[in-house]
């Protein structure tokens, strides 16, 4: 297995553990937090749906009360939309959250082949990874669009968006 970049943090203490799994179904294993509005976490969320056979994703965008207590709980701001976020194992204990590009390889490493092989570039430095992340986020707006209300997903995948 590849060794994944980014940053891992452990939760911090707020809502309780009972309190958040409560709020929250009961399916994937993993949470993808994401801009609502923005094109490039939309064609993201349309490219994971269909290739997470498992259901290993649920999908929160950062802007619902779901994503907002997600990054609360970690002590981040939720007024940042400007990263990209999975909270894996998130309904256990040994939660954690990972941002930027090692948020990004870790969602190509679960969907399985050829995707995994995207993990191949956890081998580079991470500061290295996060600029690029980082370039392209300040720009996604302009290269990939910007809609005025979250993507709505299809009949088919709407149980695995919390607060739809």
């Amino acid at each position: 297995m590849f060794q994944l970049t980014g940053t891992y943090e452990k939760r911090s203490p707020g809502m309780t553990e009972a309190a958040w799994q409560a709020s929250i179904p009961c399916r994937g294993e993993h949470l993808l937090l994401y801009d609502g509005v923005c094109g490039l976490c939309n064609r993201l969320n349309n490219f994971v749906l269909p290739r997470d056979a498992r259901g290993l994703f649920d999908f929160a965008s950062l802007q619902s009360a779901a994503g907002r207590s997600a990054l609360e709980r970690f002590g981040r701001n939720p007024e940042d939309l400007d990263t990209f976020y999975v909270v894996t194992n998130y309904r256990t204990q040994s939660a954690a959250l990972l941002s930027k590009a090692g948020a990004a390889l870790f969602v190509m490493t679960r969907l399985g082949a050829p995707w995994r092989w995207l993990g191949l570039f956890g081998m580079l430095p991470t500061a290295l990874l996060d600029w690029v992340y980082d370039l392209i986020a300040r720009y996604r707006y302009r290269l990939f669009g910007r809609t005025e209300t979250c993507m709505m997903p299809s009949a088919e995948y709407k149980q695995r968006f919390i607060d739809v």
